[in-house]
């Protein structure tokens, strides 16, 4: 086995964000990612100030910083318009410590990919975990190249994890929420507008400005599991969305039908008894895959990826036994009461019912109207997280 090495199995957002840290902790790391190439699926994610500092930990938090595009209003609209609810990006940043930064999936991949050592990403190179491994033996793993051995690994292998169903078989894997989400970027409207999130009856959309002047916009209702639009995803939004206010069918007319990703969305609802066994540790969705409700499930991720580095600490000391278990100690409850916290608040978010919808405005107004604080209130605990180390110089 070569002296302190760690695979990482999985080249999205969290594994990239553990290969960092690892590294920059004396690791030997590889990264195995069994797609052809780096281009992320998906569109945009929003990165809270908790997933801020984590990044300062590596040295990337003020790279992530510098793209934040929400200045001045926003806030919670009604579909004809109306808005339910305001706040501002400056009083977000006041109570959280930093700004909402939106940014193109592909922009993050690429700066937490250079600041690994070239050669260190594997791409069209399918891993798993043969043995798990203890203090006594190392983890083994299949590769392309035969089976190769690793003092750790970091399975980041998403929400259909086989790794997690190799290490915990009986668990019952991923649930489908009820929702299916799209999401597109396409260049700015001509008319302004504030960011806003805007909730109907069993549906959602919202539209965020990106630093390079497009516009990231994401929508959600539910539907049957599987489903696709009989024409194509374009159209489909169109009858959802296509009647809402201003700049939803400006944002709907510059969509190209071939770039709409649509999802379903499942989470694991039933929590993992560890994220680790052996020399092995999950992170990210497979380890607690979440409703997107939250905007969380990129930043526990990252959050993840330094609290396993720190854990791990440099090469020489590590104790897998110990140092995973502190690892599922940190991480478990945390991520257990958000997948939790995002399921409720998704089902707030879909209620369909005219009472029920009725109601839900009534009430968010009301909290709006004694200030943005009370509305920023949901994500104390959550936005404001501090990593367990300090941060790092810029990398």
């Amino acid at each position: 086995m070569e002296q302190h090495r760690a695979v990482v199995v999985g080249a999205g957002i969290g594994g990239l964000t553990a290969a960092v840290a690892l590294h920059r902790n004396g690791w030997h790391v590889t990264v195995l990612e069994r797609a052809a190439d780096l281009a992320p699926v998906g569109a945009g994610i929003g990165l809270a100030p908790n997933a801020q500092r984590a990044l300062d930990v590596i040295g990337l938090g003020d790279r992530v910083r510098s793209l934040a595009a929400w200045q001045g209003d926003g806030g919670m609209r009604a579909p004809d318009g109306r808005w339910i609810a305001r706040t501002n990006a400056d009083a977000a940043a006041a109570r959280f410590g930093g700004p909402l930064v939106l940014l193109h999936r592909a922009t993050l991949i690429d700066i937490l990919a250079s600041a690994l050592p070239e050669g260190t990403v594997r791409t069209g190179a399918a891993a798993s975990v043969v043995d798990p491994g203890d203090d006594h033996r190392p983890a083994r793993l299949t590769t392309p190249d035969g089976e190769t051995e690793a003092e750790l690994v970091v399975a980041a292998d998403g929400i259909r994890s086989a790794t997690r169903h190799a290490l915990f078989p009986e668990h019952p894997g991923p649930r489908y929420s009820g929702c299916t989400t799209w999401r597109v970027v396409v260049p700015a409207p001509e008319r302004p507008f504030a960011p806003h999130e805007t909730w109907g009856a069993g549906r959602l959309w919202g539209t965020q400005p990106l630093k390079d002047g497009r516009i990231y916009a994401y929508a959600m209702a539910t539907a049957p599991e599987g489903g696709h639009a009989p024409d194509d995803e374009k159209a489909e939004l169109l009858r959802l969305f296509g009647d809402w206010h201003h700049p939803v069918p400006e944002i709907l007319a510059a969509v190209d039908p071939g770039q709409v990703l649509r999802h379903d969305v499942h989470h694991l609802t039933d929590p993992l008894p560890a994220f680790h066994q052996g020399r092995v540790a999950l992170l990210g969705d497979a380890a607690h895959a979440m409703m997107p409700s939250l905007g969380q499930g990129g930043n526990q991720a990252i959050e993840d990826a330094v609290v396993l580095a720190h854990h791990a600490r440099s090469a020489p000391d590590f104790v897998p036994t110990r140092a995973l278990a502190a690892y599922t100690a940190d991480r478990l409850p945390r991520t257990t009461a958000l997948v939790r916290k995002a399921a409720r608040t998704g089902a707030v978010t879909m209620l369909s019912a005219r009472p029920a919808v009725a109601l839900r405005a009534a009430l968010v107004g009301a909290v709006s109207r004694l200030g943005p604080g009370l509305v920023l209130r949901g994500f104390d605990g959550i936005a404001d997280w501090h990593p367990p180390v300090a941060p790092a110089r810029p990398a």
